[in-house]
């Protein structure tokens, strides 16, 4: 028998779809009227920020500038975009995947299943994994795996705050379907535990596994959320190894007269910044309003008019302190700080614990992963540091090549310049935001004009 709240959600579900055949989403790909940029114009329903930069970020392209506003029950966004050599988008495949992806009969979760980020659960077992980090730990993960005759198909794995959080999928080895017996999950879910757990992390160390569809990226911000890695006290001894010219800026400030909160982030510009910071603002129930973001050269600065979803602004200086230290998290959590080796091989099963124990025999310390394979090919990228958590001497990298591979495995240091850190060139670019900023918010009627 069906009952009355199972009913009212399906007449809602209705006449939200009635809404949307009424009003379809709309897109654009224009590449006519910037000469840097391929620009990208959406209308779509509220809430649907997360998941239009979900598309572009998934498609591997870089927002280079983003203006957005709501407009009653519909939202409308312009992005600045290019591919990751920084040119304007001239295949039309990927034009044409944009449109596909943010139209009218496409745009819901489930339409998103092929985008990069998603895994779809047909095809392999995901285990999510979370504990305090350590020199060795993904090389001991890796072990077990393999021990236990699973092959790893693909992985992401964050460290940040003395934690880490690890999406990994995998398969059966000798048959390359996921694994669903009871028995001998409950076996690998028992030992990756133990080797999480080890010697200090006896309460909070977790394994879940699962065979249900998620977006890595998304997913692993939740855990590390649901973690509370943004108020772990043992951050101070990280914050000494980072470069304090890169740490992000967060303030908060209510605009009383409109009931918004303002949110301005400064910090690093790197890959796929503008969804982590999305992607967090909607976990921690914000609603995106009206948002501006610019990043030129090694920086990127984010204006966003927020509330929450019960329509308050912030209320309490806690909670505005908490929203700073969880964009802060948000920022830092995808590090791309060490030194970043790319592998590149036929995969094989084994070849990742095989690696991975080599970093360790070396003193190397994986704190970020991205594991991928595509046909037979193996496309692994990990940022590596020493123990301690410092820059790697030249000298143990090579030796690390030479057991692996020079060939399979190369180093493409990322550090970026420094520069641009004149106070003069740091002023220009942020009166530069300022001015679109004001300029953009201005015709929305949110800054009066100065008498």
């Amino acid at each position: 028998m069906m009952t009355c709240g199972s009913s009212s959600t399906e007449v809602e579900d209705e006449y939200e779809k009635l809404v949307i055949r009424m009003n379809p989403p709309r897109v654009s790909v224009d590449n006519n009227s910037c000469k840097k940029a391929t620009l990208i114009k959406s209308a779509n329903k509220p809430g649907s920020l997360l998941e239009v930069v979900q598309v572009l970020i998934d498609l591997n392209l870089v927002i280079k500038r983003a203006y957005i506003s709501s407009d009653g029950n519909w939202f409308m966004d312009v992005f600045h975009v290019v591919d990751q050599d920084g040119n304007k988008l001239c295949d039309s495949e990927v034009t044409e995947r944009i449109q596909q992806s943010l139209g009218s009969r496409s745009f819901s979760f489930g339409s998103l299943r092929h985008s990069v980020g998603i895994q779809p659960a047909s095809k392999h077992t995901s285990i999510e994994l979370i504990g305090r980090d350590r020199p060795g730990l993904l090389s001991e993960i890796f072990a077990v795996l393999t021990d236990l005759k699973c092959n790893i198909v693909a992985a992401e794995v964050w460290t940040h705050n003395s934690r880490m959080a690890s999406v990994v999928y995998i398969t059966d080895e000798a048959t390359g379907e996921p694994i669903d017996e009871g028995d001998r999950l409950a076996k690998i879910k028992k030992l990756l535990r133990y080797v999480l757990k080890g010697n200090k992390d006896k309460q909070s160390a977790k394994t879940t596994i699962s065979m249900g569809m998620t977006h890595t990226g998304r997913r692993l911000h939740q855990m590390l959320y649901d973690d509370r890695d943004f108020d772990r006290s043992d951050s101070v001894v990280e914050a000494i190894t980072r470069d304090d010219r890169i740490k992000p800026i967060v303030t908060v400030e209510i605009c009383n007269e409109r009931g918004y909160t303002v949110v301005y982030v400064r910090s690093k510009d790197r890959p796929k910044l503008l969804f982590d910071t999305v992607c967090t603002l909607t976990d921690m129930q914000y609603v995106v309003f009206h948002a501006t973001v610019i990043s030129e050269e090694a920086e990127a600065y984010q204006e966003y008019y927020i509330k929450h979803v019960d329509g308050s602004p912030v209320s309490s200086e806690g909670e505005k302190q908490r929203l700073i230290h969880c964009l802060e998290a948000a920022i830092n959590r995808r590090s791309t700080e060490g030194l970043r080796l790319e592998l590149c091989s036929e995969d094989r099963i084994g070849l990742l614990s095989d690696v991975t124990r080599i970093f360790r025999e070396n003193g190397l310390s994986v704190i970020r992963a991205e594991v991928s394979t595509r046909g037979s090919q193996a496309m692994n990228v990990f940022y590596v540091t020493d123990a301690s958590g410092n820059p790697v001497h030249s000298q143990i990298i090579e030796a690390v090549r030479n057991e692996i591979g020079e060939s399979v495995l190369c180093v493409k240091d990322e550090v970026s310049s420094r520069a641009s850190s004149q106070d003069g060139g740091r002023f220009s670019l942020g009166n530069l935001f300022r001015f679109q900023s004001e300029k953009f918010l201005y015709g929305l009627g949110f800054i009066r004009p100065s008498s």
